[in-house]
């Protein structure tokens, strides 16, 4: 599997789905993008247990 760095617009579209209470895997299957890459994103980029979208994008 060849590693894919995530966009802008990938990382709204979380936001987005996380926000719908969509589950890792239903984030994954939306996005096209492994669960663990999900998770790891989710993980990386969370202040105060929200999902950070313009601070993930920045880093």
């Amino acid at each position: 599997m060849k590693y894919k760095q995530l966009t802008e617009g990938l990382r709204y579209q979380i936001s987005l789905l996380i926000g719908k209470d969509y589950s890792l895997s239903d984030i994954a299957k939306e996005s096209g993008v492994h669960k663990s890459t999900i998770s790891r994103e989710i993980k990386r980029n969370q202040l105060e247990n929200r999902y950070r979208t313009v601070s993930a994008h920045k880093k």
